[in-house]
């Protein structure tokens, strides 16, 4: 039985070893790998021995220079920015790569208590034994201290303000006191902290002042041009249909994958391509990862339900349940969009009827 979904140091194990065997630079302590190897393979390169280590992110290195700089210092690393720009994606590779392990993760919920961060307790040893090492239940965050790990943090800014203050002596101390037990956990060399959060979620809770200290930010930003969204996309489909959807023969042509783009980048920056027509933007984040979902669910839909050839009506399906998230606002910028924008472009007739038959 094979499993749906490999963490990323299962995933791409070849890669990291390969790094490990070329690997000649300084690393940190605790560290699998060296930042420039870490770096490379984040952002894909070539090996002495002719080996191909493929792209986990597009965009600025410097940006992924910078994050990996942090880490190699007291100050835990913050990726911030809007839905869907590769954060959660970036920290787990950088986990990895690292560590060799990127499973130690805490998903910040607004219910989440201060024992996901901290530890718990087994309750019926507790009460049968009370307060001892064998009943204390360690958090991920005490597990990577311990073991000298990266630990990940997702969703910062959903976590309430007092669990997330928590922290503060972790990533200021480095160490994490157990008063029932009167001692405390020190962080072994290796020890750091990612965490992930964007300024479009709801509910969403400010960092105190002494929270952002201990972090350094780096801001993970939208695509700049068409042309690099659509090669993150073209490359997300590809790694993804060789996985666990096994949709490797079906393969959007690059005029499918530009059309989607296009409506995407329009909607989000409110305004079209040529900068001629202002259009309102919809409720949703309209992010590149919302594009690549809307392009595997049309080829999902042509493999099982159609032709087997991506057609427009199966982008059409998968396109609206994308847009439309508020189904009385939304609808009506889609409406607008589909009549002032779309019909009028020759090249998109069939989408534009496809779409016009699934409203």
């Amino acid at each position: 039985m094979s499993l749906l979904r490999l963490h990323a140091e299962q995933q791409f194990s070849e890669e990291l070893d390969q790094l490990s065997r070329f690997d000649s630079w300084e690393k940190p302590d605790g560290w699998r790998l060296s930042p420039r190897c870490v770096v490379m393979y984040i952002m894909g390169g070539q090996l002495p021995n002719k080996f191909q280590v493929s792209p986990k992110y597009i965009g600025n290195q410097r940006l992924i220079e910078i994050a990996v700089a942090t880490l190699t210092t007291d100050r835990a690393l913050l990726l911030y920015g809007l839905p869907g720009t590769a954060k959660s994606w970036v920290s787990e590779h950088l986990a990895a790569a690292i560590s060799g392990n990127s499973t130690l993760l805490v998903q910040g919920t607004n219910g989440l208590g201060e024992e996901n961060i901290r530890y718990g307790w087994n309750y019926a040893r507790l009460l049968a034994e009370g307060p001892t090492n064998t009943a204390l239940v360690p958090s991920p965050v005490m597990r990577g201290m311990m073991d000298g790990k990266i630990v990940r943090v997702e969703e910062l800014t959903r976590i309430s303000s007092d669990v997330q203050d928590a922290l503060i002596t972790v990533l200021s101390e480095k160490l994490l006191p157990i008063p029932e037990l009167n001692t405390e956990i020190q962080a072994v060399e290796g020890f750091n902290l990612i965490a992930t959060a964007n300024n479009r979620d709801k509910g969403v809770n400010e960092l105190s002042g002494a929270l952002k200290r201990r972090f350094n930010t780096v801001i993970l930003p939208t695509p700049e041009t068409i042309e690099e969204e659509m090669k993150i996309i073209e490359h997300r489909i590809v790694d993804l249909n060789k996985g666990h959807l096994k949709l490797a023969d079906l393969k959007p042509s690059y005029p499918e994958i530009e059309r989607i783009v296009t409506i995407f980048r329009e909607l989000r920056n409110g305004v079209t391509q040529d900068g001629r027509n202002k259009i309102k933007s919809p409720s949703g984040a309209m992010s590149t990862a919302e594009a690549i979902s809307v392009i595997n669910s049309g080829i999902a839909l042509s493999r099982h339900f159609g032709s087997g050839q991506l057609t427009a009506n199966d982008l059409a399906s998968a396109l609206i349940g994308s847009i439309i998230k508020d189904p009385v606002q939304d609808q009506v910028i889609w409406q607008e969009y589909l009549q002032t924008i779309m019909k009028g472009r020759e090249k998109w007739k069939d989408l534009y009827q496809a779409c016009k038959q699934h409203l």
